[in-house]
C-alpha cells in the first residue's frame, strides 16, 4: 500500500449516539485525506449489557423480553440513522440491514426462551448483535461525508478457537483473511468499517473475545494487516497516572511501553482490554489511547520501549 495505515477502533461512548457518530466518523474522513484507514466498531454505548440482559430474561422464560429490545434497538438505530443520512435511498439498504440482525436475534430469544436455557454459544450471537448493528450506521455515515466505506463483519477476517465468551485469534488464518478481504478495499481508497469483539472458528461459528474485546479486535487486524499504528478512540485523554474518579490531579502520560501498559491493564485499568497488546508486540505497532471528545489532544503513545 502507497499510504500509510492506519487501525483506528471507537469504544461505546465514541459512537454512542448519532452526534457521537458524527464526531467520530469526522475524525475518519478527516484521517483518510492522508491515510488509508480500517476501522473498529464497538456496540452504541450500552446496548451490550441490555442484549444480555434480555438474554436472561428470555432464559426464565421470558418471551417478551426479545421483542422489547428488538424494538428498542430498532428505534435507536433507526433515529441515528436518519440524523446522519439525508437521503432516503441511501437510508434503506441500511434499515433492510437492521432489520435482518434483528429478526436473527428474536429467532435467538424465542429459541432461548422456549428451551429455558442460555448456551454460551447462544449468549456470543446475541452479544454480537450491537457491533453488527453499529457498523452499517457508522458506514453510511461515513458516506453520507463523501468516503467510501463498506460494513464488514468481524466473522469473515477474525479466525478463533471455539471458546465462547472469550476465544483467542489464530494468527495466519486471520491475516490470510483480512489482507485478502480488506486489501482490496484499502487499495481501492474505501475505509472498511469492521465489527469489533466477534470473530469466528474456522467452521464459520460466531465467537466473541470477550468483554471490551473491540480494542483486541483493533490490535489483531493491525497486526493481521502490517499497519503502521493503530489508535483507539475512547472518551479518556490515553492512559492516566492514576483514576481520575478518585484522584482530580490525575494526568495523562505521554509515552508508555507496551509492558507497564498490559500491567496497569492486568491489574484492572479499564482504558484498555488486558489482551489488547498481545498481537503487536512482535512488530512493535505504536498504538495510542486517544479521546474522541478532545481529537485535537494527542494522548498516550504506547511503543516497545516507552519513555
Amino acid at each position: 500500500m502507497s499510504k500509510k495505515l492506519q487501525v483506528m477502533k471507537f469504544g461505546g461512548t465514541s459512537v454512542g449516539d448519532a452526534v457521537c457518530i458524527r464526531r467520530s466518523s469526522t475524525i475518519v474522513a478527516n484521517a483518510a485525506k492522508q491515510f488509508s484507514v480500517a476501522v473498529v466498531v464497538s456496540a452504541m454505548s450500552g446496548v451490550t449489557n441490555r442484549l444480555i440482559d434480555a438474554a436472561h430474561h428470555a432464559k426464565r422464560g421470558d418471551r417478551q423480553a426479545g421483542r422489547a429490545i428488538a424494538d428498542a434497538l430498532r428505534r435507536q438505530h433507526f433515529e441515528a440513522l436518519a440524523s446522519l443520512v439525508t437521503t432516503e435511498a441511501a437510508r434503506v439498504p441500511v434499515e433492510r440491514r437492521v432489520d435482518e440482525i434483528l429478526a436473527e436475534g428474536s429467532r435467538l430469544y424465542e429459541g432461548t426462551a422456549l428451551l429455558r436455557e442460555l448456551t454460551p454459544r447462544t449468549l456470543d450471537a446475541i452479544s454480537s448483535l450491537g457491533e453488527r448493528l453499529c457498523a452499517p450506521v457508522f458506514s453510511a455515515a461515513l458516506s453520507q461525508m463523501g468516503v467510501a466505506s463498506s460494513a464488514i463483519e468481524a466473522t469473515e477476517l477474525i479466525v478463533t478457537d471455539a471458546f465462547h465468551g472469550g476465544a483467542d485469534p489464530q494468527t495466519d488464518p486471520t491475516r490470510q483473511n483480512s489482507q485478502a478481504r480488506l486489501g482490496p478495499l484499502l487499495q481501492q481508497g474505501q475505509v472498511p468499517i469492521v465489527t469489533g469483539f466477534i470473530g469466528a472458528t474456522p467452521d464459520g461459528v460466531l465467537t466473541t473475545l470477550g468483554r471490551g474485546g473491540s480494542d483486541y479486535s483493533a490490535t489483531i487486524l493491525g497486526a493481521a494487516l502490517d499497519a503502521d499504528e493503530i489508535i483507539i478512540w475512547t472518551d479518556v485523554e490515553g492512559v492516566l497516572t492514576a483514576d481520575p474518579r478518585l484522584v482530580s490531579e490525575a494526568r495523562t502520560i505521554p509515552e508508555i511501553s507496551y509492558r507497564e501498559a498490559a500491567e496497569l491493564a492486568y491489574f484492572g485499568a479499564k482504558v484498555l482490554h488486558p489482551k489488547t497488546l498481545r498481537p503487536v508486540l512482535p512488530a512493535a505497532i505504536p498504538v495510542w489511547i486517544r479521546n474522541s471528545f478532545a481529537p485535537e489532544k494527542l494522548g498516550t503513545k504506547i511503543t516497545r520501549a516507552g519513555t
